[in-house]
């Protein structure tokens, strides 16, 4: 898919990713702390000069840190969300080659044709992949088994729920994260604030409309699996270990090596 011209400034685009962590770390817990334990765990694991794979990139935060911590790696960065893929490019470019973007559609049976051929040492996700139903996540990491290396590691950084039976551990949890987020209301914009602010920016309005045709509803509405299901569905995939390498509470790190 050909990817829209961009003329979202490189300045713009850098004031805009700002915001969009501001919003992040106003909604996510820890979310640099997440960030660390991945590329701390993808350094021990995948060696200083990876190829990794950035699956929902967005604006390319996750991406920025890796290529920070290992300043020999490469990534592929994948979204399909227009807005955020646009706001990436402007402001990241390709680093003097060192980053790719690629606009495709995790959702679909065929999204891997649109990466470049290889292997990958690694692949890296953040907040990401609780937009995919669990058939979607099966065909996803399906791929991850083929494309990643033997040895090569997956990471996951998301909430991954608990098991179905620890009903009152999860309400904790989902309460101490309201309480810890009432404390930041005062650090950044909301999502839907930041969305509105999006749309009221004249160079993204092309990005805007086709954005909304390719998400039309309301991705929270999707059952995604829990902590259990991803365990389950990267073993089926061909991932040999899998663990948690960091939490607070449902917030985690979801290591798994081929």
């Amino acid at each position: 898919m050909t990817p829209l011209d961009v003329r979202l400034s490189p300045r713009a685009a850098r004031a805009w990713r700002r915001r969009w962590d501001l919003q992040q770390e106003r909604h996510v817990p820890d979310r640099e702390a997440r960030f660390a334990a991945i590329t701390e765990t993808l350094a021990t694991v995948a060696g200083p000069e990876p190829r990794v794979l950035d699956l929902g990139c967005g604006t390319g935060s996750l991406t920025e840190r890796v290529l920070r911590r290992l300043p020999r790696a490469k990534v592929v960065a994948v979204d399909f969300d227009t807005v955020t893929l646009a706001i990436g490019r402007a402001g990241l470019g390709s680093l003097g080659g060192r980053l790719t973007w690629v606009e495709t559609d995790l959702r679909e049976p065929h999204w891997e044709t649109a990466l470049p051929p290889g292997r990958f040492d690694a692949a890296v996700s953040t907040t990401a992949l609780h937009w995919l139903t669990g058939a979607q996540l099966a065909r996803v990491y399906g791929v991850l088994g083929r494309r990643i290396r033997r040895g090569g590691i997956f990471l996951n950084g998301d909430f991954l729920g608990f098991d179905e039976r620890s009903l009152r551990l999860a309400e904790a949890d989902r309460l101490a994260r309201k309480s810890g987020a009432s404390g930041r209301r005062g650090r950044g914009e909301s999502w839907s604030d930041w969305w509105a602010a999006v749309r009221r920016e004249p160079t993204l309005r092309a990005e805007v409309r086709l954005r909304r045709s390719r998400f039309p509803g309301v991705h929270t509405r999707v059952r995604v699996p829990n902590l259990a299901g991803h365990v389950d569905r990267l073993q089926r995939a061909g991932f040999s270990e899998t663990e948690v390498v960091w939490s607070r509470g449902q917030n985690r790190v979801l290591a798994a090596v081929r």
